[in-house]
């Protein structure tokens, strides 16, 4: 068989493939995903805390400025790189930012926050997935951020970053000013 029958089929697939990545980069690199959460009310967490100390993380009607809810887990790659980008976000006076232990063995994700520093206001446990189920996550990391009536205004696939905390979150968060 001639060589140009076996290239024909590989050209072919690098098209296809080389089109679904543009279709899936559409919206210019941005990490701030269509949710269906978005413009909901955000769930009501009830969830054992995390660190012993800390029976229980509610979060209820307590909203005031910005809430960021974290979803993270220890054996999560990109958790660990975007830890620092959390550590600058927690230092925002107008944000309170929640981080939820997803499906993780607790001592595991206490002694991740004591290897790279804690910058939650707040931590709970989600061994069961349930908080991450009436969140609609898809995955670890996810951020959502919730105003101060309770509402989740953006949700953020995958880790943060610098550039996302200077840009898209910086923007965000000049909105509740």
């Amino acid at each position: 068989m001639s060589r140009t029958f076996y290239l024909i089929p590989m050209a072919l697939v690098a098209v296809v493939i080389g089109l679904l990545a543009l279709s899936l980069n559409r919206d210019g690199g941005s990490r701030f995903k269509p949710s269906q959460m978005v413009g909901q009310e955000a769930p009501r967490l009830d969830l054992p805390g995390l660190f012993p100390e800390k029976k229980r993380l509610t979060i209820a009607d307590d909203f005031e400025g910005w809430t960021a809810v974290n979803f993270f887990a220890s054996w999560c790659v990109p958790c660990r790189a975007e830890h620092h980008v959390l550590l600058q976000l927690a230092k925002l006076d107008n944000v309170r930012l929640i981080g939820i232990a997803y499906k993780d063995d607790p001592a595991a994700a206490i002694a991740f926050l004591q290897e790279l520093g804690n910058p939650f206001a707040e931590t709970g446990s989600d061994m069961d997935g349930h908080a991450a189920i009436g969140f609609g996550i898809t995955g670890v990391p996810e951020t959502f951020f919730i105003d101060r009536k309770g509402v989740i205004r953006h949700h953020f696939a995958g880790p943060l970053t610098e550039q996302s905390l200077d840009g898209e979150i910086a923007t965000i968060l000049a909105e509740a000013k």
